[in-house]
């Protein structure tokens, strides 16, 4: 199971998925239509580490988080 969190203002609780990649992650959240526009603008973070690659492998335990833009200084 991989762990979802939704930081900043998305103001979901995190969940646990089983999912085997970033491509998988992305079909499954897209089904919350509130969660479309999030995932279009917001960053990706697997265990701290930023990722671009809708093929980036997901293992048991680990850590996503999706990050929303935010503005501050």
């Amino acid at each position: 199971m991989v762990r979802v969190e939704f930081l900043g203002p998305i103001g979901k609780d995190g969940i646990e998925l089983d999912v085997e990649n970033v491509e998988q992650l992305a079909k499954h959240l897209k089904q919350d239509k509130d969660m479309n526009a999030w995932l279009d603008i917001s960053a990706l973070a697997v265990n701290d580490v930023l990722v671009s690659s809708k093929s980036c492998k997901l293992n048991d335990g680990d850590r996503v988080s999706i990050l929303p833009p935010v503005c501050g200084g």
